[in-house]
């Protein structure tokens, strides 16, 4: 397993070591040992999956303490640009952005600790996107961030992206006031 640090604070992408031959392949896609090394001690308390349509946007989603949460994300098929802004109010990072494809094909995962808002948009149909989280979630602590927000100027690949009524609905990032 390779992990690699970002240009955000605490955030890594971890990849795999994949096993292929004619046949197909085989990875270990966790490894309790190897990521609580990485990552500190972080108990995973839930898996997750979503299956969506190519041009389905999804986030910029966070849950506030006392129900924050880290993820561990990937994709199982299709593939993703996925998008976490840094909203630690004392992080060097706070307020940045770091953009990663991951795919079926490459293999990547993404650590997100708590205190980051968490998004993604799908670049194929059918695309299956799971993630492993440290909490469990709780609708009177999540929150959202404007998926187009213009302080934040992050670059989608969909000029028009299917989107949730909730997620047009998020706050702008210069209103927001962090709770981490």
């Amino acid at each position: 397993m390779k992990i690699e640090k970002t240009t955000l604070n605490d955030v890594l992408v971890i990849s795999p070591n994949v096993f292929g031959d004619h046949r197909g392949y085989f990875l270990e896609s966790f490894n309790e040992s190897k990521i609580t090394s990485a990552i500190g001690d972080f108990k995973f308390v839930q898996d997750n999956q979503s299956l969506s349509s190519k041009g389905v946007l999804r986030g910029l989603h966070f849950q506030n303490p006392p129900f924050e949460q880290g993820k561990l994300v990937r994709v199982i098929k299709g593939s993703v640009n996925d998008v976490i802004v840094d909203i630690r109010k004392n992080s060097s990072t706070y307020g940045k952005s770091f953009k990663i494809c991951l795919s079926e094909e490459n293999f990547k995962m993404l650590w997100i600790p708590p205190g980051f808002a968490h998004g993604f948009e799908t670049l194929e149909d059918d695309t299956i996107f799971a993630y492993k989280v440290t909490g469990y979630y709780n609708q009177h602590s999540e929150g959202a961030i404007m998926w187009n927000d213009p302080t934040l100027n992050i670059k989608w690949e969909s000029e028009k992206p299917n989107i949730s009524k909730k997620d047009n609905e998020g706050e702008l990032f210069e209103d927001f006031k962090s709770l981490f």
